[in-house]
């Protein structure tokens, strides 16, 4: 199979889909491998290290998206990318469509299979190309909050640590999945005061088992959430309900009663965000300010730190895009019900059941085309 890899253009966004170790695992297997020039530029990797790796170089993009059967990338296709794409061929990456009808159309519209990472499963129900990702921004959600709590920075000038004789930053962090224990750890790694709220009781037993009095747990209702949030210096949103829109547990009501200069971090903003007054922002103007609360709602978050983001994700992509790549994508959809799971757009139909739902667009059949049957 003939697999591409274009450069990334969203802002700041230096990942790239494959390291020179991916490619030599799929060219050693016969297959073809064409990487966009400066590619992987932004983390270190030259185009002579895709070279001596089995890659061919191609020029720009438009090249790479008209030679490739494949598509392999880190973010959601732009407006000009989901233009290149044709009919039958593959899109291999993370897509978030539940609060994007406008690139979910345009997919629709190329007639081409988009896979996606973030509803990718494994036997044990867990996401495993959105784990690694998650694990970035969880941790970076404390460092980029405790940086805007910072006076100069808009917040109240608190140090989440706190020093001898003065009480450290209360932390809460909303969600107890990927996401939140890792913000939840690396905050109390520091030394803050750290709360983490989730509706999962065996999820919070198993925190309370894991670190004891070091993070606190606590059921999520609207009263805990309310009192916790308005008593936090910073707030992190990390809910994730799988390939649709994030619930809203922070209302701009509420934003009233908090500290001021406290700051919300809303990791889910890539499927619409768990704070009512949340909206995308960019590595480039990364924060704003709504009613003396600081939003920092960076929509790829750990494209900031693109060299350890870049191969934390292909580590678990590359088994993926190898069964890909050897069976083609109907026999691997078909024999992987895991990798089936991150179907979201077939040949002009919408095929995942969350995605369906918050799009209002039909559902696929799925399970009877691949059966060998219709999907009407």
């Amino acid at each position: 199979m003939k697999i591409g890899v274009p450069k990334e253009i969203k802002n700041h966004e230096y990942r790239v889909g494959m390291t020179p170790a991916g490619v030599r695992e799929l060219c050693a297997k016969g297959h073809k491998v064409y990487i966009e020039q400066l590619a992987g530029a932004g983390i270190g990797l030259s185009d002579d290290d895709y070279r001596q790796a089995g890659a061919e170089v191609l020029p720009d993009a438009e090249s790479v998206f008209a030679t490739a059967d494949m598509i392999v990338k880190v973010k959601e296709p732009q407006t000009q990318e989901c233009q290149r794409l044709r009919s039958g061929q593959i899109l291999f990456t993370y897509l978030h469509l539940a609060p994007d009808p406008k690139q979910a159309k345009l997919l629709m519209e190329s007639g081409a299979i988009a896979i996606a990472y973030e509803t990718v499963t494994d036997a044990q129900g867990r996401l495993p190309l959105l784990a690694p990702m998650s694990e970035v921004a969880g941790r970076m959600a404390v460092q980029v909050g405790a940086h805007c709590l910072e006076k100069a920075q808009g917040g109240a000038g608190v140090l989440l640590a706190g020093v001898p004789g003065v009480a450290p930053g209360k932390v809460a962090v909303l969600g107890g999945g990927v996401v939140g224990l890792n913000s939840a750890r690396m905050a109390a790694g520091l030394g803050a005061d750290v709360t983490i709220l989730d509706k999962s009781l065996p999820r919070l037993a198993e925190i309370d088992a894991l670190y004891g009095p070091r993070i606190k747990t606590l059921f999520a209702t609207t009263e805990s959430i309310e009192k916790t949030v308005f008593d936090a210096d910073l707030v992190i949103g990390a809910v994730l309900v799988p390939g649709a829109n994030a619930p809203k547990l922070v209302s701009k009501a509420m934003l009233k009663h908090m500290r001021t200069g406290s700051v919300l971090v809303d990791v889910a903003i890539d499927q619409g965000g768990c704070f009512e007054t949340s909206h995308a922002t960019t590595h480039a103007d990364p924060t704003y300010v709504v009613d003396d609360i600081v939003h920092y709602c960076v929509a790829n978050m750990p494209g900031g730190v693109a060299r350890s983001s870049t191969y934390a994700l292909t580590n678990a992509t590359l088994p993926f895009i190898k069964q890909l790549a050897d069976l083609g994508w109907r026999k691997a959809l078909a024999s992987n019900a895991h990798l089936r799971a991150g179907l979201n757009v077939i040949e002009g139909h919408i095929a995942h059941p969350s995605v369906s739902t918050a799009l209002g667009e039909s559902l696929f059949d799925t399970q009877t085309f691949f059966a060998g049957g219709s999907h009407a």
